[in-house]
């Protein structure tokens, strides 16, 4: 790789920064560049860095000056002088070696970007304070599509967004570009991310047209100096909704050279357009299916549309039919399994990490490994919409590391969901990741301070998948909140117990989707009513007998998707995990579980070891007073005061609930339900959403349960 920039140890005259006043409101994510703590390191640092060389000229080249003068400036204390020299892919080495006598620093790549991905790197190991005396570093990214779906509306209204309101301000592009618009694209570039899908998967056909096109292309200039791709959600009965046409049906000729038309179009004003997201025949949205055509016939149309321009189709997984009677987590593979092999090149498709909808723990989706000859994009959801939202506390790096380090056993041992997606398991060069956003109007970005984390979380984790949980946490809490070592250690063991922690206090034992409806805040076991797979019941199944859902061969036989070994692991009491229990079987409520207790008492045991462990969350914080600034700190506190409360709402309605069932006593030492189950029924909670809250749990329980 040629030598891209230099930062080089010459005798230039150093001018020291004025010392700016910045707030702590979050707004600066992990990019907030303040100078270094440690005086051995800052010395070094100052030492090995005093001037800036930039080799060539290139928006991206722009970008990297910019940000390097900016990050060493604040880590330093010093302006770093950029000099320009005449010029003599993602990847780059970062090295620390000789030229023509001087030490020096380069950033060497075969494209811009890479030097840019290489400047973030630097600056990241000065903020995490690593020595840089024998730098040596070569990194490149394992999955080629890193992107963000971003579930926004074009009245800026946000699907499942717990952080404001839309970034896009539609109203006032292309004319105005608001610089949150280039602070975002810094912060994914920063952590490896190089493609957003900026509208709805629930799509609007307007985003097609031209008006908004121009909108959508001023916005693709901010991303792209930064690496960042614009992709679009496609709706499909667009030919028919603003093309004038009878028919969206994918095989008819005059709806193919629509949008081979509009394609075209759309690469006039976005010359590197990436291509479409399609959401289709799931939750009333239309699609191929609608014309009596499969899945591979509507991807494969929009596909031809845009292969001419390097574009690429990436079609969700996520379908399932009120009308289909079998289980609802196996409607995706039943659907898409026979299809494999049948998609054009240029086809990906987007699979949910689990097979229901993001919920706080589910097992893999099968199709991860039963599509061989087709590159599947594991889909991930940042914004925590069934874990809490904007308020409680998450951290998901080990979600994330979870499921990417689950082995499906497809081809034997080794099989991983990472090693699906990353191609190297079928030997695919399309490769791709995505996340659902959280990113939103509010300045933090995403609602809550700790809510960057899973953005951070899931950049890094795209990147490099081999990458753990805990490392990424130690990072970003060093970049965002605190060098005192202590506080890092303390604040690095809540986050990593954090999903655990809501896991046991609202979904134990393979339970899911017992969530109130509608806007999924807060408990609600008892929702029925309308189609069966919207309920809570439909999924536990609690009767007097007991409850789960048998997915074993007795039951739905969705076990029968996975691999052999997956099976065995799954298919008996013995063998499956209490993690997964109530999801793969049916258990008696006075059966014995591994630990001795029957299921009632294993149950209420969970939920108060939820409870106890989002107590110690608030406790936890309490010790990073006066190391953390002030005004985070005090506004995760109350954050943290919340979720206390809301766990405990959690474990008694839910209890309060299940035991009508199991008609057993609370077990000794445990406590009641402090109101009857028709209280927390009768509840409507959140008042003003999409702010997710309910006074009557903090007036219930307290700022200190």
């Amino acid at each position: 790789m040629r030598p891209s920039l230099r930062l080089l140890v010459a005798g230039c005259l150093l001018l020291p920064l004025a010392a700016a006043a910045r707030a702590e409101d979050g707004y600066e994510l992990w990019l907030r560049y303040r100078l270094v703590a440690n005086n051995s390191r800052l010395r070094e640092y100052r030492g090995a860095v005093t001037q800036l060389v930039v080799e060539g000229h290139s928006p991206t080249l722009a970008a990297v000056r910019d940000e390097l003068t900016r990050g060493l400036g604040g880590l330093l204390g010093r302006s770093i002088p950029a000099v320009p020299r005449p010029v003599g892919d993602e990847g780059y080495l970062l090295r620390a070696t000789r030229l023509g006598g001087r030490r020096v620093i380069v950033i060497a790549a075969n494209s811009d970007v890479g030097v840019l991905y290489g400047s973030f790197h630097l600056l990241r190991l000065i903020q995490t304070g690593a020595s840089l005396a024998k730098l040596d570093v070569t990194s490149a990214p394992r999955i080629r599509l890193r992107m963000l779906d971003h579930w926004d509306n074009l009245n800026r209204t946000v699907e499942r967004g717990y952080a404001g309101r839309s970034l896009w301000a539609w109203d006032s592009l292309p004319e105005h570009l608001d610089q949150r618009y280039r602070d975002y694209a810094r912060a994914n570039a920063s952590i490896g991310i190089n493609a957003a899908a900026i509208t709805n998967v629930n799509a609007n056909a307007r985003i097609l047209t031209p008006e908004y096109l121009a909108k959508v292309a001023a916005l693709a200039g901010v991303f792209r100096p930064y690496g960042i791709r614009m992709f679009l959600t496609a709706r499909f009965s667009a030919p028919i909704e603003i093309g004038g046409l009878p028919t969206a049906d994918p095989l008819d000729p005059a709806v193919r050279e629509w949008w081979r038309a509009k394609a075209e179009e759309i690469y006039r004003f976005i010359p590197d357009f990436g291509g479409f997201l399609v959401k289709a025949n799931s939750e009333g949205q239309p699609g191929p299916q609608d014309y009596r055509r499969s899945h591979a016939d509507g991807a494969n149309m929009l596909a031809d549309a845009v292969a001419p321009h390097g574009g690429t189709v990436i079609w969700r997984a996520f379908v399932y039919s009120a009308d289909t009677p079998t289980d609802r987590i196996k409607q995706a593979y039943d659907e898409f399994h026979p299809l494999d092999g049948s998609f054009r090149d240029n086809v990906l498709i987007q699979v949910k990490n689990g097979p229901l909808d993001f919920q706080p723990r589910e097992p893999f989706s099968a199709l991860f490994g039963a599509m061989p000859r087709t590159p599947l994009v594991l889909e991930l959801q940042i914004t925590k919409e069934y874990l809490g939202q904007d308020t409680h506390l998450a951290y998901l790096g080990p979600l994330f590391e979870e499921v990417l380090r689950t082995d499906t056993w497809t081809r034997g041992a080794g099989s991983t969901v990472a090693r699906v997606i990353d191609g190297s398991l079928e030997g695919h060069a399309r490769t791709g990741i995505a996340g659902v956003a959280n990113i939103g109007t509010d300045r933090n970005w995403t609602g809550s301070h700790f809510n960057q984390a899973n953005w951070y979380a899931f950049g890094r984790q795209a990147w490099d998948h081999t990458l753990g949980s805990a490392d990424i946490a130690t990072e970003w809490i060093r970049m965002t909140l605190t060098q005192d070592a202590p506080a890092v250690t303390r604040i690095r063991a809540m986050m990593m117990g954090s999903r655990e922690a809501l896991v046991r206090y609202m979904t134990p034992l393979g339970l899911v989707h017992i969530m109130a409806r509608g806007h999924h805040y807060g408990p609600g076991p008892w929702v029925t009513g309308g189609r069966a797979d919207w309920t809570s019941v439909y999924y536990h199944r609690a009767d007097t007998l007991g409850m789960g859902f048998d997915r074993t061969a007795t039951g739905s036989n969705a076990l029968e998707q996975y691999a052999p070994q997956v099976r065995a692991r799954y298919a008996t009491r013995d063998s499956v995990p209490d993690s997964y229990l109530l999801w793969f079987h049916r258990v008696g409520w006075m059966e014995r579980m591994r630990s001795g207790r029957t299921l009632w008492e294993e149950l209420v045991h969970e939920y108060d070891a939820g409870v106890d462990s989002a107590r110690a969350l608030r406790r936890q914080w309490d010790t990073v007073a006066g190391v953390v600034d002030s005004a985070r700190y005090l506004e995760t506190a109350g954050f943290l005061d919340i979720q206390a409360a809301e766990a405990r709402w959690w474990r008694d309605a839910s209890l309060a609930y299940f035991q009508t069932f199991s008609r057993q006593p609370m077990p000794a030492g445990a406590a009641e339900p402090p109101q009857p189950l028709a209280w927390y029924q009768a509840l409507r909670c959140p008042a003003t959403p999409p702010k997710p809250r309910c006074p009557a749990i903090m007036t219930s329980y307290g700022t200190t349960p």
